[in-house]
């Protein structure tokens, strides 16, 4: 869609935005708040680290590999229903992890929690990207966003509850509160009209005027290419974000005191926040660059520029402020494919499936958070080196893989499916 039209319509989208950006902030903390629980759950039940975290990795897989599913009941009964949903399953997680006595019970959690999330991502996401095409990589940035940001507004109070009541309670009633928000703002999300967006927008990312069916996207190599890249990039920041506080442990810096910009706490409550705030900020801004620039030259950036932060947390990361500053550089420099990868997966196979077709492709992050477990393995006794120094070459590929291969293959794909 052009960014021109009446008042109505301009109102219309943007109030699609905010409301599908308050449900992504509702869900973010299912993510990005997990770090938070794990050595506390472990202290009590003493199941190992590695153990606990296959719920973050079934958690992943659950709320990744069922969104195209979602998707097609978005198709046949609109978004609402499918986001009312997830708010009552993104509820009951959380309730079921706050009397969880058996890792059964924590994976089963995981399960419903990742059904309930993906249910809220797919459907947002996919409003995003068809209600907005001239801007598709900001809107799908800011959607992104709301997942990416939003913990950071809790990670205070979720530590404090932690600390005073213990770590079921604060799933208790986190997972009671973030699941009722979702109810209410589902009740105001809406498809775009059915005429909404039918000529493809110039500019850098060779839009598509045709869409493809499901079936034909993932006929063709361009997409297993975006779904490599994807797994390559995502892993190394999904196991950052599982992993945070255990690595911050480890580093021996996470509960050293230290002061930034007049703000004191500890290194890892200071790296929670900015971690999840320039994790948000990421996805409007690379998205936004992106449909400026176009999305390779600024997926070869972003990626090199993860790689660069990733390989100093492995040199620096045991200074408790080099700890939080790459930290944020590292969270700001992943968060993007979450704006990138879409738009691109849109931009390449049309208007009328982007729910589903971008769903396809967020499964790769699915895949990625296989690797979160074994990221546990590989740093034994806490050494994390080996694994930060893998993520950063993978940044290095992915980035090479967009200017060398992405670009020329998506050129050669509009060029044989146009009409």
């Amino acid at each position: 869609m052009s960014a021109s039209g009446t008042g109505g319509e301009l109102k219309g989208r943007y109030l699609q935005l905010i409301f599908g950006i308050i449900c992504m902030v509702m869900i973010a903390n299912l993510q990005y708040g997990w770090n938070l629980f794990v050595n506390p759950i472990d202290q009590k039940h003493h199941w190992g680290r590695a153990a606990v975290q296959v719920a973050f990795s079934i958690f992943v897989l659950t709320e990744t590999w069922l969104v195209p599913v979602e998707a097609w009941f978005v198709d046949r009964f609109g978004p609402r229903f499918v986001v009312m949903a997830g708010g009552v399953l993104v509820a009951i997680a959380w309730t079921l992890n706050s009397v969880a006595g058996s890792l059964t019970m924590l994976y089963g959690a995981a399960v419903i929690g990742g059904i309930g999330a993906g249910a809220v991502y797919g459907t947002c996401m996919g409003n995003a990207l068809k209600w907005f095409q001239g801007r598709r990589g900001f809107a799908a940035g800011l959607t992104a966003a709301g997942f990416g940001a939003g913990a950071a507004a809790t990670v205070v109070p979720i530590r404090a509850v932690i600390a005073t009541h213990g770590y079921e309670t604060a799933f208790l009633w986190f997972g009671l509160a973030q699941g009722a928000v979702i109810l209410i703002a589902s009740q105001f999300l809406r498809a775009p009209p059915p005429n909404t967006a039918t000529v493809a927008a110039a500019g850098p990312n060779l839009q598509m005027q045709r869409s493809f069916q499901p079936l034909e996207t993932v006929r063709t190599p361009l997409f297993w290419l975006l779904y490599l890249m994807f797994v390559m990039v995502a892993a190394g920041g999904l196991v950052v974000t599982a992993q945070l506080a255990s690595i911050a442990a480890d580093f021996g810096v996470a509960e050293q005191p230290l002061t930034i910009l007049g703000v004191t706490g500890t290194v890892l409550t200071l790296a929670l926040v900015a971690n999840n705030v320039l994790n948000g900020l990421a996805r409007p801004f690379f998205g936004w660059v992106s449909d400026k620039i176009g999305r390779e030259p600024t997926m070869f950036i972003a990626f090199m520029l993860a790689a660069c932060a990733i390989g100093s947390l492995a040199l620096l990361g045991h200074h408790p402020l080099w700890f939080v500053v790459i930290g944020g550089l590292i969270y700001f420099t992943w968060g993007e494919i979450y704006s990138l990868f879409p738009a691109t997966c849109t931009d390449s196979y049309g208007l009328k499936y982007a729910t589903t077709n971008s769903g396809m492709l967020y499964t790769a992050k699915g895949t990625a958070a296989l690797l979160v477990p074994l990221a546990n393995v590989v740093s034994g006794s806490g050494d994390w080196h080996v694994v930060l120094w893998i993520g950063a070459v993978a940044n290095v590929a992915a980035a090479l893989l967009a200017v060398l291969i992405l670009r020329p293959m998506r050129r050669a794909h509009r060029l044989n499916n146009s009409r």
